[in-house]
């Protein structure tokens, strides 16, 4: 149906012509409401989000130097994120010369991830980046 045609169709009914691929030969277009199209669109969009599961990511900062007791309560926080289902990011800041011994750090980090071995598993190993040491813990599949 020609342009104008189509046009009057709309008219009558009291709708919009709307191009639905304009990319087609000849292109193909709707009467409808385009005011409801898009207002049901923003509505499915809004329930797409509500649907949507955030990922929450809890941070732990450390020391090569921290003591053990500091160490500790660090972890009982990390357990308890852990068993909630919260990611946990595991950070060892080096400040001055402390980077030059790295392997204080990473030995940290693997016993903080043997003391939590039972409630996550490692997603990321500890890797060096700049002057922290980095390791993701994630939530381990309840049995």
């Amino acid at each position: 149906m020609s342009l104008s045609e189509a046009l009057t169709v709309a008219h009558e009914r009291g709708s919009d012509l709307v191009e639905v691929s304009p990319a087609a030969d000849p292109p193909v277009v709707r009467v409808m409401d385009y005011g409801k199209f898009l207002y049901r669109e923003a509505k499915r969009e809004r329930e797409a989000r509500k649907a949507q599961k955030q990922v929450e990511v809890k941070e732990i900062r450390l020391r090569p130097k921290t003591t053990d007791h500091h160490r500790s309560f660090k972890v009982r926080d990390a357990r308890r994120w852990l068993e909630e289902g919260i990611k946990v990011k595991v950070r060892i800041r080096f400040r001055g010369r402390e980077i030059t011994y790295p392997e204080i750090a990473r030995e940290q980090l693997t016993r903080i991830a043997e003391e939590l071995s039972n409630v996550a598993v490692v997603e990321q190993r500890p890797n060096l980046e700049g002057r922290t040491m980095l390791m993701v813990l994630a939530p381990a599949k309840k049995k």
